[in-house]
């Protein structure tokens, strides 16, 4: 098997694990905790699980609050999902097939969501008193937020040359 055929396999495992991980958190959230009814449950002083139906996109733009909309969403979601699988496809350092595969996985998980149920699920909520540095969020954004930093930091921080190396080395 080729070295790109390995980071494939790689880059598909990790979404899968991602996606899986994702929804399985949803899951224990909704059928063993219930949280949407109880809509909270405090762990510790500074971070809740807390029930959160996203209709929109990051940060709650892009509200889709009709059908039209919430399809609309789902499939620019699954065009962006498509992108980032065929840039992951193509890719050949290892660093950032992980990227790309962090990216995929989460944004998989947030479109199973949207349809089935019309929104995604949101619950972690990260707070230090009345003070919330991030919305309420899920494993998935969470994945691709870390995707997006790592993809980020190896063009920023690695750039083309020790991209190269890297190709080679493989």
């Amino acid at each position: 098997m080729t070295t790109q055929a390995n980071h494939r396999a790689f880059g598909l495992t990790i979404a899968a694990l991602i996606l899986i991980a994702d929804q399985i958190s949803k899951y224990v959230m909704m059928v063993p905790l219930a949280l949407k009814e109880k809509g909270q449950i405090n762990l510790i002083p500074f971070f809740d699980l807390t029930w959160a139906e996203n209709r929109g996109i990051s940060m709650g733009m892009l509200q889709a609050d009709s059908d039209t909309g919430r399809w609309l969403l789902v499939a620019m979601t699954g065009a962006l999902a498509l992108g980032v699988l065929f840039w992951m496809w193509k890719e050949k350092a290892r660093g950032d097939v992980l990227g790309f595969a962090f990216v995929l996985g989460g944004a998989l998980g947030n479109i199973i969501d949207r349809v089935r149920f019309g929104y995604v699920v949101d619950f972690l909520d990260l707070h230090f008193g009345t003070f919330r540095p991030f919305f309420i969020f899920n494993v998935a954004d969470a994945a691709i937020t870390i995707g997006v930093l790592i993809l980020l930091a190896r063009a920023l921080l690695i750039g083309d040359k020790a991209k190269e190396t890297e190709n080679s080395d493989a």
